[in-house]
This record gives structure tokens, C-alpha cells and sequence, in this order.
């Protein structure tokens, strides 16, 4: 869906939802597993001015923007058929969500350090994500980068370019997860159908250069969201998934001026100055020795 299309259906939904709680599909549990993130919310086109926890001038309101996508994600997956849902608060550190404002219907995941695995396990049905940017060098990605923006240049799995997004929908898939939701601008959006191309996403903003772009309202961005996700888990049995063959091979390349700090050991090797390669049966096992999920 594009932006001006979005703008037409926010329209038509307006502030409010109608639509009422269903039942899970055949009676079984539904529980999702939502990643959240800041540099993929309606309205946030700044790092300094907006993302830095009890620092930036501007985070009080980035934070209760993120609260507010949060929440209509959980009220659409509750509406569509969701039984549980666990709330990840992925940016910074854990220093982002409350438990004072979270939707009381779900349990938030919080403070560090969490497993490399985000604690993920088969019971999930589904993984969304919240606020989620491109990868690091993404054409017009708003705040775009790559896990740390200051460190790391490209990442590829398998000779396969990815970010944030496609590092967590393989984790997803290495316990037959499916992740079937996205919220955030274009450029996240498309990197996410490169990797689940029957997944709903949400487009709450359109970059016009990384730090620049359009933006939907928060009151029709929630409700956008709210929308997306009660669809999603409605067609949860269609998603798969995405899943890689063993072995599996990260690389990394590091910025200029970075100083990685690996030991080479058997699985880990160093390219040149700035690449390093990581080696594991699967990618859970190559990633671990990255420890950057």
C-alpha cells in the first residue's frame, strides 16, 4: 500500500476501530512476539533531537508516539484473534516503553541484557515489528543503519544483504516463526516484502532522504497499524517461516575507524581491517559468535 493510499484509508477508519474481539482461528493459542524500535515511528526524522533516551529535547513525545503505535498493534491483534502478546522494548537498551502506558493486556519484555535470541521460542505463532528502520545504506531509510550505527557498515547472511529486519526474520525462522507484520517508513517496508512478500506492513512515513520525508498523523498511523495488525493475525496459517539452509555465514563489515574486538577462533575469521566473518551450523549458531541480534 503507498503513502497516498494510506492517507485515503486513515481516512476512512478515522480515530476509532469498531471492529470486535474474535475468536483464535480453530481455538488455539495465538501468542505474537512484537519488536519494537524509535527510528520507524510516525513523525521521528532525528536521532539528536528525537531518539536518545532523557537526552534528546524531543524524546518525552517520541516516546509517547511509540506507546501509542504500540498499542493499536496490540488492540488489532487482539481484535484479529491474538491470545497473547509479548512486547519487546527494542530501542536503546530497554530504555523506551513503561509499563505505566503499555496496553494491560500484554507483558513487556524490558532491560538488559537479553538473550541473543530475544527469548524466542516455538510457542510464539508470530512476530511483528513496531517502529522498525531500514538497514544501514537503504535508498531514502529514515534513520537507516544496521544495529549500531556508529560501528557497523554492511552485514550479510549468506552473501545476503541484510539489517535489523532480515537478522530477526531469519532468527524468527530458526524456530519456525513467521514474522507477518511490519510498521515503518517505505524503505523498511520494501525490505521487509524482499523477505516476506505476502507480509502486511504498514507505511506510517516516506523518506525523502535520511533524514528528511513524509509523515502520516499518529492518530491515522495508529490507526493504520491497528488495521494492519488485526489482518495479519487473521492470515497468520499463511505466512512461513523464513528459513535458511545450514551452514551459514555473517559477515560484517565494520566503519572506518571502528575497532572490533574479536578474537580469531575457529568460526570466526578476519577478512581485511574492517570485514570479519562468522561461521555456524545454522544462523543462531553464526550469529552467537557476532552476538549483535
Amino acid at each position: 500500500m503507498t503513502y497516498w493510499q494510506h492517507l485515503t484509508r486513515a481516512a476512512v477508519l478515522g480515530l476509532f476501530f469498531l471492529a470486535g474481539p474474535l475468536c483464535a482461528q480453530g481455538g488455539q493459542a495465538q501468542k505474537v512476539f512484537m519488536i519494537t524500535d524509535m527510528e520507524g515511528v510516525d513523525g521521528v526524522f532525528s536521532s539528536e533531537l528525537q531518539c536518545l533516551p532523557f537526552e534528546s529535547p524531543r524524546w518525552a513525545e517520541s516516546r509517547k508516539l511509540l506507546t501509542g503505535e504500540v498499542n493499536a498493534a496490540v488492540d488489532g491483534l487482539f481484535a484479529g484473534g491474538a491470545t497473547e502478546v509479548v512486547v519487546w522494548d527494542g530501542h536503546d537498551s530497554s530504555r523506551t516503553l513503561s509499563a505505566e502506558d503499555i496496553n494491560p493486556k500484554v507483558r513487556l519484555l524490558t532491560g538488559t541484557p537479553v538473550s541473543t535470541t530475544l527469548e524466542l521460542d516455538s510457542s510464539y505463532t508470530a512476530v511483528v515489528f513496531i517502529g522498525q528502520h531500514a538497514m544501514a545504506g537503504a535508498k531514502n531509510g529514515i534513520l537507516s543503519h544496521s544495529y549500531d550505527s556508529r560501528r557497523i557498515q554492511n552485514i550479510w547472511v549468506n552473501k545476503k544483504a541484510v539489517g535489523e529486519i532480515g537478522g530477526r526474520v531469519m532468527l524468527a525462522g530458526t524456530f519456525g516463526i513467521p514474522v507477518i507484520m511490519l510498521a515503518g517508513d517505505r524503505a523498511a517496508c520494501d525490505e521487509f516484502h524482499d523477505l516476506v512478500p505476502n507480509g502486511d506492513c504498514a507505511e506510517v512515513k516516506r523518506g525523502v532522504s535520511r533524514t528528511a520525508g513524509f509523515t502520516l498523523s499518529h492518530p491515522a498511523a495508529c490507526a493504520l497499524i491497528r488495521e494492519t495488525a488485526r489482518r495479519a493475525i487473521q492470515h497468520v496459517a499463511e505466512f512461513k517461516p523464513y528459513q535458511i539452509p545450514g551452514p551459514v555465514e555473517v559477515r560484517v563489515e565494520f566503519t572506518t575507524g571502528s575497532e572490533p574486538s574479536f578474537r580469531a577462533r575457529e568460526g570466526v575469521e578476519q577478512l581485511d581491517g574492517r570485514t570479519w566473518v562468522f561461521r555456524g551450523k545454522d544462523v543462531v549458531d553464526a550469529w552467537l559468535k557476532f552476538s549483535s541480534f
